[in-house]
């Protein structure tokens, strides 16, 4: 194992720690490809990074980052699916498609990779679909500056500062604690395949409604793909919003990525929170019944 590995563990757990991690990599990657040792690899950084900010599983910020990871990857494949449908709206309602050009047919891949990521994370192959989803993310950014490049040194800050929040949101899932990560809720290969099949095609069904003037408030184009990916991760992700704390923050990726969409703003930001508000009184209605019905098991 590279000793420049080892050392980005903090030094009290590289001494108390660091043969048995060296033994354990070395097991993992004997006689393996670049690909299996790239990944092993991956995961030391991971969890060196994890011990260095405090957030394992043994920590507080691990457990209140298990707790937003679900709703920080929902909230990723939301806007992912927002900027495909965007895309496939113009083009229909123009007739003419925004993906002429490579970077076009990237964006959209990107996007695409994003939206398949987050589907295969939340349905249980966790490592996997963030890392493709965080890779779909960085992609798009890419490609926003490629496309900036010609005048990227006149660029204003807050046009850049727009790259830097998505890419954070999407970050911040990787760092969780694999012990704390969400519960595998699609074991068939057959499942997981008609998932991905299903995930792009509402996309497509989403653009066309939206061309022919079905969209009955501004928000819904973003709204659709947030209540499909939340009804994705599903009751497990929403038993972990506990208090009031852990509610704000899973629903503030949404309102941040939801800004950067264009579809949060001064004129709407008041219904979005009164929505929120009535959301996190439903949940802790609905926690409390279930408190009540085990109490009387």
């Amino acid at each position: 194992m590279s000793r420049r590995l080892l050392r980005l563990y903090p030094a009290e757990f590289r001494r108390d720690f660091g043969d048995e991690i060296a033994e354990a990599y070395r097991e993992a990657t004997e006689d393996a490809g670049r690909l299996t040792r790239l990944r092993e690899g991956c995961d030391i950084v991971a969890h060196a990074l994890r011990l260095r900010l405090r957030v394992g599983s043994a920590h507080r910020g691990g457990l209140l980052l298990a707790t937003a990871a679900p709703f920080l990857l929902a909230a990723t494949g939301a806007r992912a699916a927002f900027l495909l449908a965007s895309a496939l709206n113009r083009a229909h309602v123009t007739g003419r498609p925004d993906v002429e050009d490579p970077i076009g047919h990237a964006l959209l891949a990107c996007d695409l990779l994003t939206l398949i990521g987050v589907v295969v994370a939340l349905s249980g192959r966790y490592a996997f679909g963030a890392r493709s989803a965080f890779a779909g993310v960085a992609g798009t950014s890419a490609c926003l500056l490629v496309a900036a490049l010609p005048g990227a040194l006149e660029m204003p800050l807050e046009h850049a500062a727009y790259l830097v929040p998505p890419l954070v949101i999407a970050a911040l899932p990787l760092l969780c604690p694999a012990d704390l990560r969400p519960a595998r809720r699609i074991d068939s290969a057959a499942g997981l395949v008609t998932l991905l099949a299903w995930a792009p095609l509402s996309v497509v069904i989403l653009a066309l409604l939206d061309a022919r003037g079905i969209a009955m408030f501004p928000l819904w184009r973003f709204a659709v793909p947030v209540a499909a990916v939340l009804a994705l991760a599903g009751r497990p992700a929403l038993s972990g919003v506990r208090t009031a704390g852990r509610f704000a923050l899973a629903v503030a990726p949404f309102l941040v990525l939801g800004h950067f969409c264009g579809v949060v703003g001064e004129e709407n930001a008041v219904p979005c929170l009164v929505l929120l508000a009535a959301m996190g009184l439903a949940v802790g209605l609905w926690r409390r019944r279930d408190s009540g019905t085990a109490g009387l098991v």
